[in-house]
């Protein structure tokens, strides 16, 4: 353990950050999750409701992705890879399902 006062203090707010990391990560993984269910729901039963919950579940991965990669948390080519992921999985879904 640190005995220096600054010491102290950077490992404290690395905790800090770590943990708020941590919360923008599993986010991201959360409605990537969903958006893969909704993509797979799709899939099975194409409908104009169904592609409409497909668009709402993308933006929301895009935002969180987006605001993460402003924030620090993911590097920015991890975060287009993340994008360019979840695009080529709409893309093969639509085409298949065309």
């Amino acid at each position: 353990m640190a005995n220096i006062k600054s010491a102290i203090k950077r490992i404290q707010i690395a905790e800090r950050n770590r943990l708020h990391n941590k919360s923008y990560k599993s986010a991201v993984k959360t409605l990537m999750k969903r958006y893969f269910a909704a993509v797979g729901q799709y899939s099975t039963n194409p409908s104009p409701e169904a592609m409409e919950e497909v668009q709402r579940s993308m933006s929301a991965a895009y935002s969180k992705i987006d605001k993460a990669v402003k924030r620090g948390v993911l590097h920015p080519n991890n975060g287009a890879r993340k994008k360019a992921r979840l695009a080529r999985v709409l893309k093969a879904e639509t085409s298949a399902a065309s």
